[in-house]
């Protein structure tokens, strides 16, 4: 039963690793971080790589990328943790792998956005809120 903190590429990824590590330390569990790679990013990823070397970027790159992403969040929160990369929708991703792992929590943080920007371009951490089974943790990284 890990703590799962789910992360992405902005400066709200060190304060929620370092929350997730402070529930691991308080509840003797290990911490997961998380880092998805949607498929637009892919699709770009994929189409640099056929332009420059004419070959498609192989999935096991793609996911060590966004390992790498998780395990630089690790870094900068000076945390003990696991490094995981996964590729798809974000939200549907992080759910799926607390589901996956029997997460005791998940910890997220969101941004701030307009009633018109969340209804265009969705929430992740809404997404999460409602769709995860286990209890979120949601920090204000702002």
């Amino acid at each position: 039963m890990p703590i799962v903190a789910a992360v992405d590429r902005s400066e709200r990824a060190g304060p929620i690793v370092e929350e997730a590590a402070r529930l691991g330390t308080a509840l003797d569990l290990p911490v997961h971080v998380v880092h998805v790679l949607t498929r637009e990013e892919f699709v770009g990823l994929e189409q640099t790589s056929v332009t420059q070397s004419n070959r498609p970027v192989p999935m096991e790159d793609v996911i060590d990328g966004a390992t790498r992403v998780a395990e630089r969040a690790i870094e900068e929160a000076g945390a003990e943790a696991t490094a995981v990369g996964l590729m798809g929708d974000p939200a549907d991703e992080v759910v799926s792998y607390a589901e996956e792992h029997d997460a005791e929590y998940l910890v997220i943080a969101g941004r701030k956005r307009s009633p018109v920007g969340k209804a265009l371009f969705g929430s992740v951490v809404q997404s999460v809120l409602l769709e995860a089974t286990c209890p979120v943790v949601s920090i204000r990284a702002d």
